[in-house]
């Protein structure tokens, strides 16, 4: 019932901020942000009181939807929902403040689609009926779109059209495979069902559950992205206000990833087995294209998209290597990639804000005006390098160590991104801090205030109580078909 209640509390309160900036012109924030608090908070309540076992998937909620198609409203929770759903309010929670000052035109229409997209994405990390699943899939769609088209930036329209195609075309694949996986149970039971734990236990055919497979996994590389279908994320992430870069890069992305393990991985591990040393080899790829494309940017949030590709290139390379350490170098790089992307897409806002430029060669000595947004971002460009102590290092070093065991010729090519990442990390800070201007002056520009001063020390501390202490994560069972 917690997530129903959540996404009924996350949709009512979207109409409500939207209704409400006729009649005050903050209110739509402030409705929003005790939305998606209040949201986080009954849900660690909920987890808290309920005291049940999360290391298997465990149903919260159930009701009969669509009875001629036996489709239902089913939700469940384990570890896994459960890191990404407090992930999601988390980074919500942030995108809304990084919003406060930027966002001055249509804010209520802006807070509904916001946190619609939160309600959607919550309903795909918990949905357990493969229908419920797709709605969901669809329903974060619209208003992430939205957020591009309306609040982006010069080529804003590009950018949203792009993203809305390669997500449908995508989710067209996921749909034909869901709907015969739907009708192979009914072929194998007599009952037609679109239920993850009834397909967990049907004996399926190798010959079509490839296919099947082929088509989630389709679906998922595009939104995480990976190399071939990655190219809507640049776009997207460029052209989006800052609050809808967080909600993307931040979360959004993690959706292809639990897609994976979920639905891919767990559903099919034969023939994902069949298919790892691909997705394995589309994992290299995107690291190695993800940092040779994120150095040659000359506009900090393009460089920033490409390092995403990147990174989730180590994701989608570690779940395909079916060994413990891979599995939890996924996770945490998950995770350290929500963190530190939103950390990093949060400061090139605020700079657009300031001085209202990407390029980096229009920046440069930064540092000398705004000391503490330097020392931030330095945390946030070592953190997204890799650097040992925090987060992301913990992540990209168990993938690598677990990839290495059964495939060490594709770990070894993969640690080169590593150093790709720390040539454009630095590329990046020092453009923008200590790089000079063309009249060999420094820029005026206001430093931190105090929201986004606490926003950047809350996802430091993340980051180093992560990079220090991974056990708070590796404690947890994460089902993966390990």
């Amino acid at each position: 019932m917690i997530i129903v209640a959540i996404i009924t509390i996350l949709i009512l309160l979207s109409i409500t901020a939207w209704r409400s900036d006729k009649y005050f012109v903050h209110g739509p924030k402030f409705i929003a942000l005790f939305a998606i608090v209040f949201s986080l908070f009954l849900f660690v309540m909920y987890l808290l009181q309920a005291n049940l076992d999360y290391t298997s998937l465990s149903i919260v909620f159930e009701h009969v939807w669509i009875r001629a198609f036996n489709i239902k409203i089913q939700f469940g929770l384990d570890n896994l929902s459960i890191l990404m759903v407090i992930l999601t309010l988390f980074l919500a929670s942030i995108a809304i403040v990084i919003s406060w000052r930027e966002i001055i035109h249509r804010q209520g229409f802006y807070y509904f689609n916001l946190l619609c997209a939160t309600a959607g994405i919550i309903g795909v990390f918990t949905a357990t009926d493969l229908f419920l699943f797709f709605v969901f899939w669809e329903v974060m769609l619209l208003p992430i779109t939205a957020l591009i088209a309306i609040w982006g930036h010069e080529h804003r329209f590009f950018a949203a059209i792009k993203f809305f195609i390669f997500t449908q075309i995508s989710s067209l694949c996921m749909l034909v495979a869901i709907i015969s996986m739907a009708l192979v149970h009914q072929a194998h039971t007599g009952t037609l069902s679109f239920l993850y734990s009834d397909w967990l236990i049907i004996d399926l055919s190798a010959n079509t559950t490839y296919f099947m497979m082929l088509g989630f996994f389709i679906a998922f590389a595009v939104k995480l992205p990976s190399v071939p279908f990655h190219s809507w994320l640049p776009d997207a992430h460029t052209q989006a206000p800052t609050g809808g870069s967080v909600l993307l890069a931040g979360i959004l992305l993690k959706t292809g990833a639990y897609g994976l393990i979920r639905f891919v991985i767990e559903l099919f591990p034969s023939e994902s087995i069949q298919f790892a040393p691909y997705a394995i080899t589309l994992g290299v790829i995107s690291i190695l294209y993800g940092a040779k494309m994120a150095f040659a940017q000359s506009d900090c949030k393009r460089l920033i998209a490409f390092s995403s590709v990147s990174h989730m290139g180590f994701v989608m390379m570690a779940l395909f290597a079916f060994t413990a350490n891979a599995f939890n170098g996924a996770i945490m790089t998950m995770v350290a990639h929500g963190l530190s992307s939103a950390a990093l897409f949060s400061v090139a806002g605020i700079i657009y804000h300031r001085i209202h430029t990407r390029e980096l060669t229009k920046m440069g000595n930064l540092g000398v005006n705004a000391p503490w947004m330097a020392a931030m971002s330095l945390i946030f460009v070592a953190a997204a390098f890799g650097l040992p102590g925090l987060a992301n290092f913990i992540g990209e070093f168990y993938s690598l160590v677990g990839v290495f065991a059964l495939y060490p010729v594709h770990a070894i090519v993969a640690s080169i991104g590593m150093v790709g990442s720390a040539v454009y990390g630095m590329k990046l800070f020092q453009n923008m801090f200590h790089g000079t201007t063309s009249n060999q002056t420094s820029i005026q520009i206001k430093d931190l205030s105090l929201s986004e001063g606490i926003i950047c020390v809350v996802l430091v501390m993340l980051l180093v109580i992560l990079g220090i202490y991974p056990q708070v994560l590796f404690q947890y069972h994460f089902q993966g078909g390990i």
